[in-house]
């Protein structure tokens, strides 16, 4: 297939994830593993309750572990180019939360343990076997084989084909089977029953992180990512999940009745089952619950301490109404030994104490993002640096910004907005990647970077070493790609502060190449598709290629840069399309060669804007992100509602009266002809006021009104006629980008009056000016 024509195919339309259904199911799931603890039908129907405890039952915990697989090797999956898509970094997130679940559980449950005499006459090899693979709890079991099932795919995906890993995790399940729900075939293999109960040495049960939990992982990470809302297949996968539903009740009643099985986690047909109710589910058009999540992991993790509560509580109501009325009723018979009864009200329990978990989870999350919220305004020492000045924590508020000479707001909800608008604007399993070089187009880096890593953007790329340097001193976290040159002096700290260098051509990679060490340089490869600027020429394939084969470069992505994405002009449109085919074509040719690019990036804010479909992993957008484009034509007809987020202030220092034919400023340009009431500014060219601006070109904001600049802007100050504005005086505010009252001065209205774009006016904004967020 044309390289042009896959990728053309692969963007027609934009993917979704809807995980409204997948999150509503997570409590049906979680409502099941109470029935598997609590035999709702025994008392009833001892063969209903098998079926619907050991057949329907078993299909709860695959589907917690194919949620865990599509969020984290969903793009594993995706992805053709699948080098270095299973990074650390991608599974470490996942495996750090269960670990501290496991933990938080294993401590809730330590004296319930102790008071069941769990742990008497624990040998340290019944301890390590426990906590590995059984669980310290019953249900405990399921945090372990997680976190093991999860390090196992990322080792095998590392070296493994898709197909080979998959081929893997289906052995392993089969093996799985045998020693749970075909146990019973042992019989006629006694040496593979001996190699089995070997292995019971080491763990219970073969469901476990090793047998039962990678093929669903891998099952889940298939089904990442996809959607057929559209296509009618909802449907179909509904009717083949319920044939195969029936054929897998049939399997287990037939393996109950020779009484084959050791356990009965395991069944042949569960692993179709799941993967059709998962597609079936993936299929509904429902809005995303995150809440539900929240609420059947708490169900989970509780609902055997309900089970013991209620229990006790009835034990407890027993003996309280013998004591009282000497006698009471069978509060043992009703909530505890009637099964149905048992189930629902231990369901009902779970339900609250979740809910108030939950909420108490909320309220610590909060607390710590309120912390971390006023430890990004002041360090541990008292001071902070936002900008170039340090100020002290007495000095960082907002009230000392409002006595600062001049000053730049940043709107947090129009930053949050614009983030929210571009990212839905993305096209599936496309990341933001912020452009905060320049320190964030002079909104200030430190500020932004922390206000999106809130939100869950870890990616960012810069211009130079010195700007990612600080963006790591500020305690930014994720990854951070250096756009432009490094000298080679620079090299060490690339490693030192885990910077991404770009290869910016052929001889720079030897460069880094010559001076690498005991670890890689994490680099991005630059490829000039017609801009003719950084980047190794797209023609030169042998070069890229060779480039792939240096042992001290980690190639984590390539990229280019689309030089006439913002024109609308057929001839524009036209040399975008030649380069976009010019990229992609080269990513083909270097993948047919064996030399696959984990990550790729094309578009800047109006590559994303004017061409969504643009697939890629990261849209390196800058300009956008602050809620302007680079001309007041180009905002006013963006196809987003996006916020302007900076407003530039100032503040009056006097006010002079200038009588009939005095003169005022350098060179005396400007000449009253009358009564002249002037304002002095504080606020010059040197804090990145345009000096084109002078003598009547620009305009500020005072008392609500526009007041003309008059004279020539200088160093540090700027003279404007407030002659209609008597009110003003010394101490006032003067805007100068933003809004007051009705009226309004955009940075691109500026840019027009400078004769150039907003790009250039924001990060030319001074260093001593301060800045802050609200």
């Amino acid at each position: 297939m044309n390289p042009k024509t896959a990728r053309k195919d692969k963007t027609e339309e934009i993917q979704t994830q809807n995980t409204g259904g997948l999150d509503l199911f997570r409590m049906a799931a979680a409502f099941l593993v109470v029935a598997i603890h609590t035999s709702p039908f025994a008392g009833i129907s001892p063969e209903f309750d098998f079926f619907f405890t050991r057949i329907l039952g078993r299909i709860a915990v695959p589907f917690f572990l194919m949620v865990t697989g599509q969020f984290v090797f969903g793009e594993y999956f995706r992805r053709k180019d699948r080098v270095g898509a299973l990074s650390w970094e991608r599974v470490w997130k996942p495996v750090r939360k269960l670990f501290l679940l496991y933990l938080f559980s294993v401590l809730l449950y330590l004296p319930l343990g102790i008071y069941a005499g769990h742990y008497e006459g624990m040998s340290f090899g019944k301890a390590l076997k426990m906590l590995f693979f059984d669980g310290t709890f019953y249900h405990l079991w399921y945090f372990p084989a997680c976190i093991t099932g999860i390090l196992l795919v990322w080792a095998l995906g590392r070296f493994f084909s898709v197909r080979a890993l998959g081929i893997t995790a289906a052995v392993l399940y089969a093996a799985g089977l045998l020693g749970d729900s075909y146990y019973g075939l042992l019989d006629f293999l006694p040496s593979v029953r001996s190699l089995y109960e070997v292995g019971f040495q080491v763990f219970s049960y073969t469901r476990n992180g090793i047998f039962l939990v990678p093929v669903f992982l891998v099952l889940g990470g298939i089904c990442g990512g996809r959607t057929d809302s559209e296509n009618g297949r909802g449907n179909a996968y509904g009717l083949c999940f319920g044939a195969c539903f029936l054929l897998m009740t049939m399997e287990g009643f037939v393996l109950r009745h020779f009484a084959w099985q050791r356990h009965d986690s395991m069944y042949l047909f569960l692993v179709p089952c799941m993967y059709f109710l998962y597609r079936f589910l993936s299929c509904l058009q429902m809005a995303p619950r995150p809440w539900l999540r929240k609420i059947a992991m708490w169900i989970y993790i509780l609902h055997p301490a309900v089970i013991v509560a209620v229990r006790g509580a009835s034990k407890v109501l027993e003996r309280i109404g013998e004591s009282v009325f000497g006698s009471s009723p069978d509060f043992t018979g009703l909530f505890v030994e009637n099964s149905l009864v048992h189930y629902l009200c231990v369901s009902a329990m779970s339900i609250v104490c979740a809910v108030v978990a939950a909420g108490v989870g909320k309220r610590v999350r909060m607390r710590r993002k309120g912390k971390a919220d006023r430890h990004a305004k002041e360090s541990a020492s008292g001071v902070r640096k936002d900008s170039g000045k340090i100020l002290t924590k007495r000095e960082s508020s907002a009230p000392y910004l409002q006595k600062s000479r001049a000053w730049i707001e940043l709107d947090r909800e129009a930053l949050r907005e614009n983030v929210r608008l571009l990212q839905e604007r993305l096209p599936s399993g496309c990341k933001l990647m912020p452009a905060v070089k320049a320190d964030a187009y002079g909104h200030g880096a430190a500020l932004v970077a922390k206000e999106l890593n809130r939100l869950g953007v870890e990616d960012f790329c810069v211009a130079s070493l010195q700007e990612g340097i600080e963006l790591r001193k500020a305690g930014i976290r994720g990854n951070i790609l250096i756009l432009g040159y490094t000298d080679h002096g620079g090299f060490p700290l690339l490693q030192k502060y885990n910077l991404i260098q770009t290869v910016v051509d052929y001889e720079y990679a030897l460069l880094l190449e010559k001076a690498g060490g005991r670890e890689p340089f994490r680099v991005h490869l630059a490829i000039d598709t017609g801009m003719h600027r950084l980047g190794i020429p797209g023609s030169e394939l042998e070069k890229l290629k060779s480039v792939f084969i240096l042992k001290h470069l980690k190639i984590e992505g390539a990229f280019t840069h689309l030089c006439v994405a913002d024109g609308k002009a057929d001839r524009d449109t036209a040399y975008t399309k030649e380069q976009v085919a010019a990229f992609y074509q080269v990513i083909e040719r270097l993948r047919e060669c064996g030399c696959p690019c984990p990550k790729i990036h094309l578009s800047s804010s109006y590559g994303l804007l004017n061409y969504p479909l643009l697939a890629g992993d990261y849209a390196r957008v800058g300009i956008a992100l602050y809620g302007v484009l680079s001309t007041g034509e180009d905002t006013r007809n963006c196809p987003l509602s996006l916020k302007p987020v900076l407003s530039l202030k100032a503040r009056v220092a006097t006010v002079k009266t200038l009588q009939p034919g005095e003169a005022a400023g350098y060179g005396l340009c400007f000449v009253a002809e009358k009564e002249v009431k002037a304002a002095v500014l504080t606020i010059g060219y040197a804090d990145g006021l345009p000096r084109a601006l002078s003598c009547g070109k620009g305009e500020v904001l005072l008392g609500g009104k526009r007041a003309r600049i008059i004279g020539r802007i200088c160093m540090d100050q700027t003279l404007v006629d407030v002659t209609d504005i008597p009110q003003v005086q010394a101490g006032d505010t003067a805007v100068l980008i933003g809004r007051m009252g009705e009226e309004e001065i955009s940075v691109c209205d500026i840019a027009e009056q400078a004769g150039t774009i907003a790009n250039e006016i924001l990060s030319r904004l001074g260093k001593r000016l301060e800045r802050g967020i609200e």
